[in-house]
């Protein structure tokens, strides 16, 4: 741990359905204000679920330049609208660093969903001749990766990370061990996700993966924890930090909101969207990402939960809690940002990541929206309704995604 270089978050960006800035969008988790609402980018008329996280009458144009925006997918344009603000609260100026120690790692489980489905529609109705040119660099996952490196001259580490709803917090783990093995200084690294169209809705749907019960009141169907959840909700956006390395922030006099610990990543070898019952994949990702930290469970104050609302996750989840942290879960403060964001894919883990730092940052838990009726088989210690106040040392983020990919990172309050 001693001879490691050490990485610290200087920077935050979010696009979410509770808002478009950090400050907005914290204000609305402490609030317990929901983001979940009737769909109106199509109509969902026809849909077992007709609810999402959308990001209402979002107009890239009005954060980024119109003729990027054209050649970008809104997923795209979501991990803009988040590296935009990352850069500008870290206060870094990319013009006086070496381009080759900066880089960026964005993830998304599915990418361009949105032009797929477009230009597919063109092509049935209009020939192979009126398909975009754009399309591919439209819809590849790495889009979001590549164009912020274009905007901000970055000729560092450039990839993607595609696991489903781990993808973000894969991409934050392997941007911090760039750092921590001086490939780079500083990286830009999150997630992004823009997947609530009519074929990505239908698929789900298909699946009853989806709540179906609260259609007419959506702010309360995205309910971890509570016995009454029946399903996910979609979300979208995005949620981006700066990464960087503790002397080249001190050097440059950063302000340093949280430091970059640890991470573990393991696979469940069970089931394709099913996680498995004894939680034994998140157990491992929970219990490596505690020794890559260098500490031990009773050091952690808070974990925010993957907590899908989903009948099977939310009771592994528990279950694996309490194998990780034995009776301390009874006390241990948890709580679901997706209660109130919906589920965003490959981007939850960034947008939770920024909640976590929050956390880390101003000794302050956000509540879990709908915790209502506690479910037995969820036995944790929800924070609901109103923001706890803690003093937070040391935080555990976690994420498991479709394809028994599991990933937990371990996060703690600054101290030089």
């Amino acid at each position: 741990m001693s001879d490691r270089r050490r990485v610290v978050i200087t920077g935050m960006g979010v696009a979410s359905a509770l808002g478009l800035r950090v400050p907005e969008f914290w204000e609305s988790l402490l609030s317990c204000r929901s983001g979940i609402s009737a769909i109106t980018s199509f109509d969902a008329s026809e849909y077992t679920c007709r609810i999402a996280g959308e990001i209402r009458d979002f107009d890239g144009e009005k954060f980024l330049d119109p003729k990027i925006c054209k050649r970008l997918d809104r997923f795209s344009q979501f991990a803009l609208v988040a590296a935009k603000e990352a850069v500008e609260t870290s206060g870094i100026d990319f013009g006086k660093e070496n381009p080759e120690r900066c880089g960026v790692i964005v993830g998304s489980g599915i990418g361009g969903l949105l032009e797929i489905e477009a230009q597919h529609k063109r092509l049935l109705e209009r020939g192979p001749r009126r398909v975009s040119p754009m399309m591919i660099p439209k819809l590849m996952i790495n889009a979001a990766s590549a164009q912020i490196s274009i905007v901000y001259q970055f000729c560092g580490p450039n990839t993607s990370t595609v696991t489903a709803c781990a993808s973000s917090a894969h991409a934050i783990a392997d941007a911090a061990t760039i750092i921590r093995r001086s490939e780079a200084d500083v990286m830009i690294s999150g997630g992004a996700e823009a997947c609530i169209t009519p074929l990505s809705l239908a698929g789900f749907c298909a699946q009853k993966a989806l709540s179906r019960a609260y259609n007419d009141t959506p702010e309360r169907a995205s309910r971890p924890f509570d016995v009454d959840r029946d399903g996910f909700v979609m979300g979208e956006g995005a949620g981006l930090i700066i990464l960087e390395e503790l002397e080249h922030a001190k050097a440059r006099g950063a302000q340093i909101y949280a430091e970059f610990l640890g991470a573990g990543a393991s696979g469940d070898a069970y089931n394709i969207v099913a996680p498995h019952p004894d939680g034994t994949g998140a157990v491992a990702s929970m219990r490596m990402a505690l020794e890559n930290a260098g500490i031990n469970d009773e050091d952690v104050d808070y974990v925010n939960a993957h907590g899908t609302s989903t009948p099977l996750g939310d009771e592994m989840e528990a279950n694996a809690m309490r194998q990780v942290f034995g009776d301390r879960t009874d006390s241990l403060p948890a709580s679901a940002t997706k209660s109130m964001t919906g589920h965003l894919l490959g981007a939850s883990a960034g947008v939770e990541c920024v909640a976590c730092i929050q956390t880390l940052h101003t000794g302050v838990i956000h509540p879990t929206a709908n915790y209502e009726t506690p479910d037995p088989k969820c036995n944790v210690d929800c924070v609901a309704d109103e923001p706890r106040e803690v003093d937070v040392r040391y935080a555990i983020s976690n994420s498991f995604g479709f394809g028994g990919h599991n990933a937990s990172l371990a996060l703690g309050k600054f101290k030089d």
